[in-house]
């Protein structure tokens, strides 16, 4: 495509020269990507900031490192033009209050449609430290990547908006209200709430979701589907009270060894989710190359992958089940003695289309359906998330492709994420009008919510670049 703003244009016919010339258009892709090469460095400077903050919002950590970091994307917002930015909670009806959000609003010409940019600013925790190279809160850049926790997911996605914004300045021709969650990493248990306290300070004609992924480096991606999520605790009791292994270890099996036997019913041979009553979805249109997946996921040699079908459709159309947390006994703390009790914590992605109370139920009965040896099995139900499925051939969207192809230079790939945004859905009810685009900072190698997260500088000036043109061009259309 030709960028009209590296060429110029002679007078229109009947032009007087002198006259005042006629008010300037929108910036072009190449005036743009000036504008966010030039400011790069300060915004890698603020995400440096950001990624300093521990805002990690799981309750077993400190709750005020999540207050800092939402005042500091306060601060970053008023700095960027939203004057009004603020820091917000909202309670839901049992009491229970959100952790602290951030919108802020800039208005555009009156008649111009708005855009709500989200993305959230809390982080998952580190994990063991020693499976960092780097400390997780000290950015640190190699081989063109940043790593520190956050810096991927999400705090790149706030400061991608924040630099749109910079970039635009002045010809911002949207209104835009920028909401920054502050937790989304605790499963957004506030945000119904949330959206229903301030309806009106969130309401759009376009909502821009950052917090995907692109489909590699140098090719960028529109998310176009999502997994649901279902989670659970399932406990398996064998015993009042724990017992001598060697007085009474044969006849009775101990319960981790009962809760391994009860996991191992949830897949088939083949490896893929066996439990009666889940749905998929139509397989996707791209496929995952193998060699690809294996490099991504650092798979190791010898591993089957589980499952059958494109890879892509088991990624991101098909459940998938994993365990996320063993309550047992610890090796340091083992003795001769026959566990009474084991817990484990189960995660399951919900294929598109399918009703995730549903999904819960058929998970339930399974667990309850296949007690070994008559174990006592109780599950206590955790967080629902809805699985999103996007229109692909909306205005917004053809005009984000458009938009990516000039950030990248090539076009984007529309993929399926394996992952769940339940928020997504709860916007959709709320602004069901609204267009709604999923896009991201991420890579496959960003290894967001694992140890050594990182963003890929260069990826994150194109995200900055593609949103200034998508700005830009929805207030043209």
């Amino acid at each position: 495509m030709t960028d009209p703003s590296t060429h110029p244009v002679p007078p229109a016919s009947g032009t007087t020269l002198g006259a005042d010339p006629a008010p300037a258009g929108p910036p072009g892709v190449a005036e743009l990507r000036a504008r966010v090469a030039a400011g790069f460095a300060d915004l890698r400077s603020d995400l440096e900031a950001l990624v300093r903050i521990p805002g990690v919002s799981s309750p077993a950590f400190d709750q005020t490192h999540v207050q800092t970091s939402a005042q500091a994307v306060a601060a970053l917002l008023r700095a960027a033009g939203l004057a009004d930015a603020r820091v917000l909670t909202a309670r839901r009806a049992d009491g229970v209050l959100s952790r602290p959000a951030v919108v802020g609003h800039r208005p555009g010409p009156a008649g111009a449609p708005t855009v709500l940019l989200y993305a959230h600013h809390d982080v998952q925790p580190t994990g063991p430290r020693e499976e960092w190279a780097t400390e997780p809160f000290e950015p640190t850049e190699r081989h063109g990547r940043l790593y520190g926790r956050g810096a991927a997911d999400d705090k790149a996605g706030v400061v991608a908006h924040v630099g749109a914004l910079r970039a635009l300045g002045d010809d911002l021709a949207v209104s835009v209200t920028l909401f920054v969650e502050g937790e989304e990493e605790v499963g957004s248990p506030v945000f119904a709430a949330f959206l229903a306290e301030h309806r009106d300070l969130l309401a759009a004609d376009v909502i821009v979701v950052a917090d995907s992924l692109n489909w590699r480096v140098g090719v960028p991606a529109l998310t176009t589907s999502l997994r649901g999520l279902v989670d659970c605790v399932v406990e398996v009791a064998v015993l009042e009270h724990d017992v001598h292994s060697g007085m009474f270890g044969g006849p009775i099996l101990d319960a981790p060894t009962l809760l391994a036997r009860l996991i191992a019913t949830l897949h088939d041979d083949d490896g893929a989710v066996a439990v009666a009553g889940l749905h998929a979805a139509p397989e996707p249109t791209v496929d995952y190359d193998e060699g690809d997946l294996r490099s991504d996921a650092s798979v190791l040699p010898g591993v089957r992958l589980a499952g059958t079908g494109p890879l892509s459709g088991r990624l991101w159309t098909k459940p998938a089940l994993s365990v996320i947390g063993i309550d047992a006994t610890s090796v340091a703390q083992s003795s001769n003695t026959i566990a009474a009790r084991a817990r484990a914590k189960l995660s399951l992605r919900v294929a598109p289309g399918q009703d995730p109370a549903q999904a819960a139920v058929a998970l339930r009965a399974h667990l309850e359906g296949n007690a070994p040896f008559g174990a006592r099995v109780s599950v206590t139900d955790g967080e629902l998330g809805k699985a999103f499925a996007a229109p692909t051939d909306t205005p917004a969207m053809r005009v984000a492709r458009q938009a990516f192809a000039d950030a990248w230079g090539t076009a984007p790939v529309d993929i399926g994420v394996g992952g769940s945004i339940p928020f997504i859905c709860d916007l959709l009810e709320v602004f069901p009008d609204a267009a709604i685009l999923v896009t991201g900072v991420e890579d496959p190698d960003s290894r967001a919510h694992s140890a050594n997260e990182s963003v890929h500088l260069g990826e994150l000036e194109r995200v900055v670049l593609a949103e200034a043109l998508l700005l830009s061009r929805l207030a043209e259309g």
